[in-house]
């Protein structure tokens, strides 16, 4: 009965303030119905937290567009992606979010904020805070499609079916751990590497400078000894080699760097290229540092840059 009430109530506030009509909504309607949408009543007690992954749920189906809810825990985030041929907008209920899109600033959204966009937009939304955050969002046409990429440098990439190949991915793992002696079964390289990079937000060589500036972002430096005496290294940038990772930034390890008080805590780790850096960045996020992270062409990229370096110690 409850829910029933609820659908009432959302279906009237739709009705209330969307136009009727087949016609696809401008960015800027679908901004004005967002506003007024989180205005009203009825929708606030459909909205559910899940830890796993962000909550959603679709509240309104019309011909010319749809709304949806969703809901962010600590972490959560949607990778870069687009959103087929729809154009969208959105507006933050509560709590705060960043909107990350390649080559501009990063943009803080706060309650009551709307964001509105064409459909040629790509753009990653995550929480980075320490509260749960809430939205709503509109789509015209109504959203069916939605295409995902991964950051390459200063580009983004298509994954092509990034969630299916991820639940193959699980399944996969699962097949191993049953039968450890079927090979078949087994992961390549790539697919690890594809698997963790598909959890991390990865930074830009210039987003990881401004990070480690402007925050209490940590540089870590995961490289050899042998690696930095060649190549240089990174002024400020802890030194913290691939092997003992985990157990100088577990804040329950007895061997825990001081700097590693909480799980809040952000740590850009690199690498040379940034391979084995993604890796990296992966273990620590099973050990709940979630905003762990790494920087795309690690060491390599960030001279490229010219970014402040300390020449290799070798150096003639």
């Amino acid at each position: 009965m409850q829910l029933a009430i609820e659908e009432r109530l959302v279906s009237e506030a739709s009705s209330t303030f969307i136009p009727s009509g087949a016609d696809w909504k401008t960015p800027e309607e679908l901004a004005g119905i967002v506003a007024q949408f989180v205005a009203s009543d009825g929708w606030m007690d459909r909205v559910r937290l899940r830890t796993e992954q962000r909550w959603y749920e679709r509240l309104y189906h019309g011909p010319d567009c749809d709304i949806w809810v969703i809901s962010w825990l600590p972490g959560q985030s949607t990778g870069f992606h687009d959103h087929g041929e729809s154009a969208g907008a959105f507006v933050l209920a509560s709590g705060t979010l960043e909107e990350h899109r390649v080559g501009e600033r990063t943009r803080v959204i706060r309650p009551g904020e709307t964001r509105a966009f064409g459909s040629d937009y790509a753009h990653d939304v995550r929480n980075v805070s320490n509260a749960p955050a809430i939205s709503i969002h509109a789509y015209s046409p109504p959203l069916d499609e939605m295409n995902e990429y991964e950051l390459d440098g200063t580009r983004l990439v298509p994954r092509e079916h990034a969630s299916e190949r991820a639940e193959t991915l699980d399944q996969e793992r699962h097949v191993q751990t049953r039968k450890p002696a079927n090979r078949a079964g087994a992961l390549s390289i790539e697919q690890v590497l594809s698997a963790a990079r598909a959890r991390l937000r990865r930074l830009s060589p210039d987003e990881a400078h401004e990070a480690a500036a402007n925050t209490e972002a940590v540089l870590v430096d995961i490289r050899p000894e042998g690696q930095r005496a060649i190549e240089g290294s990174i002024p400020g940038a802890l030194v913290v080699e691939r092997n003992v990772l985990e157990w100088r930034f577990d804040p329950a390890s007895d061997s825990r760097l001081p700097v590693a008080t909480d799980h809040d805590l952000q740590v850009i780790v690199f690498c040379s290229e940034g391979y084995t850096s993604s890796l990296a960045g992966a273990a620590l996020q099973d050990l709940g540092l979630w905003r762990a992270t790494d920087i795309v062409g690690g060491f390599h990229a960030w001279r490229a840059a010219g970014l402040p370096v300390v020449p290799p110690s070798n150096a003639s």
